[in-house]
Order: structure tokens, then sequence, then C-alpha cells
């Protein structure tokens, strides 16, 4: 798990491949071409949007040099069931590696994300904040199943937890990110 910073914006990702490119929500680096990326042992390294799904919420970086962590080991959203165990993983408020626990509370909830298409998400109770955009949602094999991506609040402003998050299956972002790759 790695903090993304993009400008202003902040959130989380994660190394998805063998080549060390990070996973990531579209709406944390925005409209950026570049953003920073601060590894778990705190340093700070440069990285490349190599682009962006807006639809399904999901950015590819690729870091500069050497210095990009290993894989997480991936599972997928279409294994979980309701009422399954699952951490989402993240940097919420700036707090980096924080762990919440929660279930899975839906597996194909129809939601509105990024480009206000209709896609499907899971549905958590995991404490999802600010700055958990792009982390990963693990099941309790510590298998990334899914990218947290939004949350449910009573109040826009606030933007505050009340046990409600979505997260894109990993199986759609993994699609979207080779496309990306891929240049199509």
């Amino acid at each position: 798990m790695v903090s993304v910073q993009a400008g202003e914006r902040q959130g989380s990702g994660f190394v998805f491949d063998d080549r060390g490119r990070i996973l990531t929500n579209a709406h944390v680096v925005g409209t950026a071409t570049d953003a920073t990326v601060v590894l778990h042992s705190g340093r700070r390294v440069d990285a490349e949007v190599l682009g962006r799904d807006t639809g399904r919420d999901v950015a590819v970086l690729e870091v500069a040099g050497p210095y990009a962590p290993r894989a997480l080991p991936m599972g997928r959203a279409a294994d979980l069931s309701v009422a399954d165990s699952v951490l989402a993983i993240g940097s919420p408020l700036g707090l980096t590696g924080t762990v919440t626990s929660g279930i899975v509370s839906a597996v194909d909830r129809e939601v509105s994300l990024g480009g206000g298409a209709q896609q499907r998400a899971v549905q958590t109770d995991a404490s999802i904040n600010p700055g958990n955009s792009g982390g990963p949602l693990v099941d309790a094999a510590g298998r990334v199943v899914g990218i947290n991506t939004a949350i449910a609040s009573l109040d826009r402003g606030s933007g505050g937890s009340i046990g409600i998050g979505f997260a894109v299956p990993v199986e759609d972002a993994v699609r979207a990110a080779d496309s990306i790759i891929d240049g199509d």
C-alpha cells in the first residue's frame, strides 16, 4: 500500500503487477500527469500517471526508478459473499497504513462512480474516509478484492464514514488498467 499525492489531491494506491505499476482512483489523480508516491518507508518517489478511466474511477501510475514495492496478491470480488470479512487499507486523513475491518454488505451493488454511469461495486461497512480512496479492499486471506472508491455520508460536505463504503471490484479495475496500459 502506498500514499498518492497529485497536486492538492491525496489518496492511496497499491502495486498490482510485476512491473511495479500502481492502481488508484481516477478521482485521486484528477487531471494530473504526474504524482508523488509515498512508500511505507516514508520515501517519496515520482510517478507518471499512465492514464485514467473516469467511468470506472481507476487510474494507473508508474513509479520512476526501482522503488516500487512488490505487487499485492490478487483475489476475486466474484468469490465474495455477503458477511465475508474484509479490510480496507489506506491513508485516511493522511494517516498512512490505516487498516479498518468490516464485512461485505453487497457484492454487486449498482452505484454511480466517477463518470456518473451506473456500475457494480462491492459494498462494505469497513470504515472508509477521505484519503482511503484508491487503497485496497482485501479479503480474509489478504488478497485484493477491490479498490476503495466512495463512501455514503449523510452530509455531502462532511465526507465522514457512516459505515457504507464502496469498492470497484478488482477484476473490473485490472481490466480497466490493462486497457489504459495498452492505450485503448
